[in-house]
Formats: structure tokens, C-alpha cells, sequence
């Protein structure tokens, strides 16, 4: 199974016979799983559903979903205009115009500002009604973002076996080298007893003690082993059928932890500028990773 980015960008609208909904859905990398949900107050309790739903194909990142609602052309609007009233307030003009003695006549604006002289027909919100079109097209969305997360996810894994492969070159070189650090220190400890014109013998009893003390202090078998062991796992976790984001953060500590330890107990040039450049390929893996569900 592929890997999915958690960036990614969804939307789709849905028109039922009074209701249009339109849905945007975007994400961004967050360790936790967090939807924040944008939609008028009115459908509010919704919001519960939509979380569960996004939740449902979505494990980890921030992720913002806008809906907006909007009553459909067939829906129609109704106006009611209480005409008695109308008659009461055009008849209180006239006698206002009798009493002033000129012309005072109603302007439509007056029966606008009237109370109760029309009435504008609006349904209250109902819940239901509007989650049979916020459901469609919040799928339609997910679905499309989903598919974004899995493109861009692809692109990560390409680019993390890559370095992989990379990781692995170097633990072979670093493998291959180890040997001959043991082989140096013995020549050197050799020249530098020549130099100081000591007449002792690389037999002796404390010159092999000290060369063993040495290969004890210098041996990486173990770290190496567990490099081979926390690479194999990295391949299984990309092809792993849950979200590995976690797990793979963790295997880069684990990673970083024993090329330290290798670094630290190889006292050789070239093994530290190969712990160098291995560390360096594994920061580029670990900053894919944190983008990874």
C-alpha cells in the first residue's frame, strides 16, 4: 500500500431539490489528527458528522473543511403582504395630508419599514434536510483529497527509497572500512613506538592487551547489525497497509542514534566523514517524514 502526504486539497458541491452544498477541504502536515470545521451556525450540529466522516479516511494532519449552503433556484421564495394593514397605513397618509393640508403620499419604502406589512417566508434551518446534499459532497471531496495525499505520497516514497538505497551504499563502505581501523592503530601504535626508539615487541603481552582493549572500544558489529535491521524495517513500513508516519519517525532516531555511536567509537577519518554524509542523507529522509500520515 502507498504511502499518503498529509498535504492535500479537496472540493465538490452537491444540489438536491432545495439545497446546494459546496464542500472545500485542505490539509497540512499536524501529528495529531485535528478538523476544524468553517459552516453557518445554523447547521452546527453537524459538525460531529463531518469530523467523524473526515476522520474516517483521514489519520493524521490539520485538516480544514469549508461548507457553505445555498438554497436552490427551484426552491422559489415566498412573500405574504397583509393588505389590511397596508389600506390602514395608506388611509393614515391621507388623513395625515387632510391635517397638514398638502399632498402626503406613501412611498413603497414606508410599507418596507412597516412591521408586519409583508413577511418574507423563511424556513427554519433544518439539519437533516441539509445533510442529505453535505453528505455527497463532502465525500466527493474527501475522495478528491484522498487521491492528492496519495499522488504526492508517491512522490515522498520515490524520493525516501532513494535515499534508502543511498543509506545502504554507505553502511556497506562503513562496514568495508571498519577492518582496517583496527590495522591502523596498530601500525601507528607501531611507528610511534619506533619513533620513541622503544625496542618492544607488537607480542607483547601488554601491546596486545592494549591493541585488544582498542578493537573492543572500536567494534561497531553490533551497530552495524542494527542498521541493516532498522532498514529492512523501513522498506516494510512503506508498504504497510496502516499510517506510518510514527513509525517511521522513530526508526530515523534510531537511525541517527547509532551512526552517533558508530562516530563516536571510530577514531578515523574516512569513517567519520562517511557517519557525516550518512547523517546528512538521513535529515533529508526525516524532513520527508514528518509530511508522511
Amino acid at each position: 500500500m502507498p504511502i499518503f502526504s498529509m498535504t492535500g486539497f479537496g472540493r465538490a458541491e452537491h444540489a438536491g431539490d432545495q439545497l446546494i452544498a459546496r464542500v472545500e477541504i485542505s490539509s497540512v502536515n499536524r501529528k495529531q489528527g485535528e478538523v476544524v470545521v468553517q459552516m453557518p451556525r445554523s447547521y452546527s450540529e453537524l459538525e460531529a458528522r463531518i469530523r467523524k466522516a473526515v476522520l474516517s479516511c483521514v489519520s493524521r494532519g490539520r485538516i480544514h473543511v469549508a461548507i457553505t449552503i445555498e438554497k436552490s433556484a427551484s426552491a422559489g421564495a415566498q412573500v405574504d403582504v397583509n393588505l389590511e394593514l397596508a389600506k390602514a397605513l395608506e388611509l393614515a397618509f391621507t388623513r395625515l395630508s387632510a391635517t397638514l393640508e398638502r399632498s402626503v403620499t406613501p412611498a413603497a419604502s414606508d410599507f418596507l419599514r412597516t412591521p408586519e406589512v409583508f413577511t418574507f417566508d423563511q424556513e427554519e434551518a433544518d439539519a437533516d434536510a441539509a445533510w442529505t446534499v453535505i453528505q455527497p459532497a463532502l465525500q466527493d471531496a474527501l475522495k478528491n483529497l484522498v487521491d492528492m495525499r496519495s499522488s504526492e505520497g508517491d512522490d515522498l516514497e520515490t524520493d525516501i527509497n532513494a535515499r534508502l538505497d543511498s543509506l545502504a551504499q554507505l553502511a556497506d563502505q562503513i562496514e568495508t572500512h571498519a577492518p582496517s581501523v583496527l590495522e591502523n592503530y596498530r601500525q601507528n601504535l607501531q611507528r610511534r613506538l619506533s619513533e620513541a626508539e622503544l625496542e618492544v615487541d607488537l607480542a607483547d603481552e601488554r601491546i596486545v592487551k592494549e591493541i585488544a582493549l582498542f578493537a573492543d572500544r572500536c567494534d561497531i558489529s553490533e551497530e552495524t547489525t542494527r542498521l541493516r535491521s532498522h532498514l529492512r524495517r523501513f522498506h516494510e513500513y512503506l508498504q504497510n497497509d496502516e499510517p506510518s508516519g510514527r513509525p517511521l519517525d522513530f526508526l530515523c532516531q534510531e537511525l541517527n542514534r547509532e551512526f552517533n555511536t558508530i562516530g563516536s567509537k571510530a577514531n578515523d577519518a574516512i569513517l567519520a566523514q562517511l557517519i557525516v554524509t550518512s547523517k546528512t542523507e538521513l535529515e533529508k529522509i526525516r524532513e520527508q517524514i514528518q509530511n508522511v500520515e
